[in-house]
C-alpha cells in the first residue's frame, strides 16, 4: 500500500514538474517571438527610411507599440507593408536584412505555436484537470499572423 502511494505521489510530482516546464518553455518562446518581431520592426524602420517610404516606419512603430489585443493585426499590417516594398539596388542590403528578420519571425512563430499546442494538449488531460496542476499558469495563446517571409526579387 505504501509503495502504491509513493508511486502515485512520484508520478503526480513528475507530471506537475512537466506541466511547469512546458508552460515555462511556452512563455520563453513567446518572449523570443516578441524579440524577433521587434527586430523585424527595427529593420522595417531602417528600410523605410532608406527607401524613402514614410508609411513603413509608421507602420513598424505601430506594430511595436500596439496593445496585446491589437498586436496580431498590427503585425499583419507590417507584413503587408514590407511585401509592398519594391526591390531596388539602392536598398538591396537593407531589404535582405528585413527579409532575414522576417524569416526569424517565421521560425520563432513556429516554435511558439508548437509549444502552445503542447501546453494546451497537456492542460486537457484528465489527471491534470482533476488535480488542477495548471492553475498557476495562464493558458498560452497562439500568435496568429500572416506568414512573414519576404521574397526578394532579383535586381536586374
Amino acid at each position: 500500500m505504501v509503495t502504491a502511494v509513493v508511486l502515485v505521489a512520484t508520478y503526480v510530482t513528475w507530471t506537475a514538474g512537466r506541466v511547469d516546464r512546458l508552460h515555462a518553455r511556452a512563455a520563453a518562446a513567446h518572449s523570443a517571438l516578441d524579440a524577433a518581431l521587434v527586430r523585424r520592426a527595427a529593420a522595417a524602420i531602417e528600410l523605410g527610411e532608406r527607401a524613402g517610404l514614410p508609411d513603413l516606419p509608421v507602420t513598424a512603430k505601430a506594430a511595436i507599440t500596439a496593445r496585446a489585443d491589437e498586436r496580431e493585426l498590427a503585425e499583419n499590417d507590417l507584413t503587408r507593408a514590407l511585401r509592398a516594398v519594391p526591390a531596388t539596388p539602392e536598398i538591396s542590403e537593407t531589404l535582405r536584412t528585413a527579409s532575414a528578420a522576417s524569416r526569424r519571425v517565421a521560425l520563432a512563430r513556429q516554435v511558439h505555436s508548437d509549444l502552445v499546442r503542447d501546453a494546451r494538449a497537456i492542460r486537457r488531460r484528465p489527471l491534470i484537470r482533476v488535480l488542477r496542476l495548471c492553475r498557476k499558469h495562464p493558458e498560452p495563446r497562439f500568435f496568429d499572423i500572416d506568414d512573414p517571409t519576404l521574397e526578394i526579387a532579383d535586381e536586374r
